[in-house]
């Protein structure tokens, strides 16, 4: 007991994130297998839910979904409902919270770093993806001051992903005037195209780019990445992603554990195929600490 009432087990947990992925994955395969990986391993665990049980439920998932993610939080006596029912949340459609304009404001829409090296480098670094209609201002001021360098250095080491509106408007600062399809996003009901926006002529940056990854390069920092590379536009530089490519939605499972559960898979527009579970292997292996140098060298 917890406060007085029933602890959720990982069964019962899983057994709502098995009925969530069954409504939100697309069907196919590959939503067999998470569904089937899941309920073989914890249909029957009736194990109270722990930060260990839900890293173990990742785990377990990743082997089919990278995404998937079992968020377990604190609870208290003043928001803790009966957690041997499904909670209030579970009758709503899942969304993303929309994005807070001031915490965007403070990330300058996460832009970290914007300077020219002295060899003649033009280096930016982008650590998240916020909302584009946010985070444009300043991305669009960041690249605008890599007009005249030599070269440009893209930095998503610490990218961990976001809008992929935002993905589109960076990809067409890179790959040009003219508009270009990025993606199809494939999900359940539907497909939606993703291409990067037309721009005033002559705007678009053509000098050689390169862009660093690391573990820290996930979910739409990876798609990044992988588009403008698929494109023959950069060379990619640091060690392989984690793989994260699957589109998902928040739901909430129990009183203590927020998912991150599956609701699209991506189709890049040149190879076909996506860095689901493979991530994006880079053209040039280093430490992720050296790939600056190493790219810096490599022009």
């Amino acid at each position: 007991m917890l406060y007085g009432r029933p602890v959720t087990t990982i069964g019962t947990v899983v057994g709502r994130l098995v009925t969530w992925i069954d409504r939100l994955m697309p069907p196919g395969p590959r939503r067999d297998a998470l569904t089937g990986e899941l309920a073989t391993h914890f249909g029957d665990d009736d194990s109270p839910v722990t930060p260990a049980g839900c890293a173990e439920v990742e785990r377990r998932a990743w082997t089919v979904s990278r995404h998937v993610a079992l968020i377990h939080e604190p609870a208290s006596p003043a928001d803790l409902p009966d957690g041997s029912s499904p909670p209030p949340e579970n009758d709503r459609e899942p969304a993303w919270p929309p994005p807070d304009p001031a915490d965007v404001r403070r990330r300058a829409g996460g832009v970290t770093e914007v300077r020219r090296l002295s060899d003649g480098t033009g280096l930016v670094r982008v650590d998240s993806l916020d909302a584009v209609g946010l985070a444009q201002p300043y991305l669009d001021a960041a690249f605008t001051m890599l007009r005249g360098a030599e070269r440009i250095v893209l930095d998503l080491r610490a990218n961990g992903g976001g809008d992929p509106a935002t993905v589109a408007l960076i990809a067409g600062w890179l790959l040009g005037d003219t508009s270009v399809k990025l993606s199809d996003v494939v999900y359940r009901t539907h497909t939606r195209q993703w291409w990067t926006p037309d721009r005033p002529p002559g705007t678009a940056l053509r000098q050689d780019a390169w862009v660093l990854v690391g573990p820290g390069t996930f979910s739409s920092g990876e798609a990044l990445a992988y588009h403008l590379r698929s494109h023959g536009r950069v060379t990619v530089v640091g060690t392989t992603t984690p793989g994260a490519a699957d589109h998902v939605l928040p739901v909430r499972l129990a009183p203590t554990v927020l998912a991150h559960v599956p609701n699209a898979s991506v189709v890049d527009a040149v190879s076909g195929g996506n860095w689901e579970g493979s991530g994006v292997a880079p053209d040039v292996e280093c430490p992720p600490e050296r790939a600056l140098d190493v790219a810096c060298q490599l022009s």
